[in-house]
This record gives structure tokens, sequence and C-alpha cells, in this order.
């Protein structure tokens, strides 16, 4: 799967950033005032333009020479959207013209090195403002694009100039690779990095290096026991003064763009913190995006253990992560070593069940074993029929289950069912997802339902 491209909308307070992001999103999602410095934290949404998907970014203003604290944490913010970027939307605002500010923001631009699509937003009348568009030529950072963001004026000529920046699609997928791509996510500072790198060691081959999304992220190539494995790191996030809240806006971004492109997620988690909230939203990520899952807890060499340990340990992780019981759990140490050759057995066995495709025959006999078992629900007189179930595809493994009527397979029910697929087939560590129809007159497998 190719990688979604980035797109940071940047400039300084009050220029339009929200609403141009709201009329990129068809929505309206950032709070749009006429205030400086309105927009506290970075949003993000997945926009589509032409059949090509891309994530926007919504930044806090820069104010370069600010000392007011919330403006330079804003300038702190903007400048990791910088470096995350692909394209770099410079907003600026044809009312107040150029400023020093927007020079100054240009500047920074220009040192990023990245492509920036220069835009004058507030232009309500583009034969009319035409001579004032002119001035954001000294800017020196290419044709300024006009635009009225609140009356999504200009915004198809936009985004055409955005998308030039976008490498060929098919000059960007992994269709001849055939490696099993494994995103290490987690909180900052819980090992990641560590454990590739351990991973990568002097008895592994390093077969490549490819340029990851960011400039503190890279996918390594790793061979090991014949299998090829293309590790995402989401590493990064490592600046000395903290802004939590910003952080982890910009943190789930690079998140959701990893576990888009893996098979498999590995959910780092620090055994000395615990299994926290934090955590949770971010197995969230590769739950909702149907990811086989393990949860490595790390630095467990730095636990006092005794022979409930594990045990006690494994039961918080299931409580906090209960909406993805399937998930495999491992314990390891990036500092000792200690299991980590463990971990791509997981991640191979994980993989495979993420895989897994079970042939229609000795899957309804599996179904017609759990309808014997625990007769379907009834409601008003009406009994619930399933008539078969087949599956669709895989990555995650997904099933038709055939109903007489869908509002009478409650989802209890439908938990059962799977908790039978998985005794009989295993799916350990991969989500399994049902797609339910209605198939109307009684159509059963022979037996199904008596």
């Amino acid at each position: 799967m190719s990688r979604k491209q980035i797109v940071a909308v940047v400039g300084r307070p009050n220029v339009g950033k929200s609403s141009l992001f709201n009329a990129l999103a068809g929505k309206r999602i950032s709070i749009v005032k006429d205030t400086p410095g309105v927009t506290r934290d970075r949003i993000y949404q997945d926009v589509e333009w032409l059949g090509r998907t891309f994530t926007v970014i919504d930044t806090g203003g820069i104010e370069p020479d600010s000392k007011d604290i919330i403006l330079s944490q804003m300038r702190e913010q903007a400048q990791i959207a910088i470096d995350t970027a692909d394209v770099i939307i410079f907003l600026c605002d044809l009312k107040t013209g150029v400023t020093d500010a927007d020079s100054q923001v240009a500047d920074m631009l220009r040192k990023s090195g990245k492509p920036v699509v220069l835009t004058v937003n507030k232009v309500d009348n583009f034969k009319r403002d035409e001579m004032d568009i002119y001035e954001f030529y000294n800017l020196g950072i290419g044709d300024p694009v006009p635009i009225s963001a609140v009356n999504s004026q200009g915004i198809g000529d936009l985004l055409e100039e955005v998308v030039k920046y976008f490498p060929d699609e098919k000059d960007d997928t992994d269709e001849d690779d055939d490696s099993i791509k494994v995103a290490v996510i987690g909180k900052p500072n819980v090992g990641k990095s560590s454990i590739i790198n351990r991973l990568i060691g002097k008895n592994r081959l390093i077969v490549s290096d490819i340029a990851g999304t960011t400039r503190d992220a890279i996918d390594t190539k790793i061979a090991y026991n014949g299998q090829e494995y293309t590790f995402i790191d989401t590493a990064g996030i490592r600046r000395q003064n903290k802004i939590k809240e910003e952080l982890e806006h910009f943190m789930i971004v690079r998140t959701v763009g990893a576990v888009e492109r893996a098979d498999v997620c590995v959910i780092v988690i620090n055994a000395d913190e615990g299994v926290t909230e934090q955590d949770a939203k971010i197995a969230g990520i590769a739950h909702e995006n149907g990811k086989a899952v393990i949860v490595a807890v790390n630095k467990w060499d730095l636990i006092e253990k005794d022979n409930k340990s594990v045990q006690e340990f494994t039961k918080k992780v299931r409580n906090t992560l209960s909406f993805m019981p399937y998930c495999a759990i491992i314990f390891i140490s990036a500092k000792t070593g200690q299991r980590l050759t463990k971990l791509y057995e997981l991640i191979d066995a994980v993989y495979q069940n993420h895989c897994l495709r079970v042939a229609t025959g000795v899957l309804n006999e599996v179904l017609m074993r759990a309808l014997v078992m625990q007769q379907p629900p009834t409601d008003k007189g009406r009994m619930l029929k399933v008539f078969y179930m087949t599956q669709v595809s895989v990555k995650p493994p997904t099933f038709v289950v055939f109903v007489n009527e869908k509002k009478l397979l409650h989802f209890s029910y439908l938990r059962y069912l799977e908790n039978q697929l998985r005794d009989a087939f295993g799916f350990a560590g991969t989500p399994i997802r049902f797609i339910v129809r209605e198939r109307k007159g009684d159509n059963s497998i022979k037996g199904t339902n008596k």
C-alpha cells in the first residue's frame, strides 16, 4: 500500500488556516474566530482530490519573534508539522499584505527544503484584487495561489498545485514487496527504536534502508530465517521542551500513517509505567484499521518479579485493551535482548492468522455446530435464522453472514459466533470482521437451524 502524503497548513495567526482546513475537509472541524492564536492544537483530516487521498494538518499560527509562551509553543508546533509534511501550504492574508512575520515564516519554509504552495487568502474579488496579490511575489517562494477559504473559492486550483508535488502512484506502491510490514508504535520513549536497533544487530542482515515519512522515522528492511520484514519506526518526538497535547496530535498523525501501511502492529508498552490510557488510544488506531496486533511489554528486566508478575500484568493489559481481546502479548527487554527473537516468531504467527482463509465448507460445519450448541435468539416471536457464512477477504479475515433479518442478530450472538471461529481456527493476534446480509426465504444449510 502506498503511503498517504502529508500536507501541513502553516502561517501567521488569523490568516484563515482553520477556515481553509474546514473547506478542504468539507466540514467544520477547527474553531474559526477572529482572534489570533485561537487554534491551539494541530488537527488532522484525510482529504480526497481527483482520486488522491492525503492527510491535511492544521496548525497554530507562527509568530517568529514572539516571546509570548502560547505563540512560541505554536511556532514549535508548526515547526514539527513542517518537519513531518511532504508538502506545505503557506497561507497569507491579502487584507494585511506581506508582513515582516510573513517574510520570516517564508525563511523558515525555505530552509525546510520542502515543497511550498504559497496561498493568499481572503481574496473576495479575483479581478479587483489581482494587483494586491502581486505583492506576495516578494516572498520569493513561488507563484501565489489566490483563494477565499470562507467562500471555498480557488480551492480546486490550490489542490491542483498541491498534488503536483505528490509522487506518481505507480512509483509509490509496494506491490512487488513481499516482506511482512511491521509498524512499531507507542508513546515516546518506550523503547521503539531500541527494539528495532537490537533486532538489526550483528546477527541480522540489513537488506536496505528506505527513506521514511519524517526525518527521524526510517523503514528498515531485515531478513531473518529466510523471511523479510519491513519495520516501520515511528520514533521521534524527542524535543526538549515537550508540549504534551500538541505532540500527542502529531504522534497520532504519524502513527496513523504507519499503521495504514502495516500488516502487523507492535504496540510497545513501558513495563515500569504500566498500561495507560494513551497506550489504549494508540492501540485503538491499530484495531480500527483491522491490523494484526502484538503488545510488547518492554523494559521487563526492570520489574521486580515473582511467579504471578506476568499473569497480573497480562490481566491489566487485557482490562485496559478490552476492545481487542485477540491481541498477542509478549514480555521483552530491548536492553538485554530478552525474548526479542521470540518477537519474530510471534510476528510470523499473527501475520499468518491475519492472512488465514477458511474454506466455505469447513466454515459452515463450524457454524452449524455453533447454532446447535446455542440456539439463535428470538425477538417478539421472530427467530433469527443464520443461513450460511462465507469468507470474502483477509487482512483482516472478513466474513459475510447471511440471515433472515439483520435486526435479530444481536451483537452478543455475533460475538459468540466469533468466539466459535476463534476456538476452531485460532486467529490469535488478528481482529475478525463480519458483514451481515439479509436473505429472504429458508435457504439454510441442511441441519443448520435445527
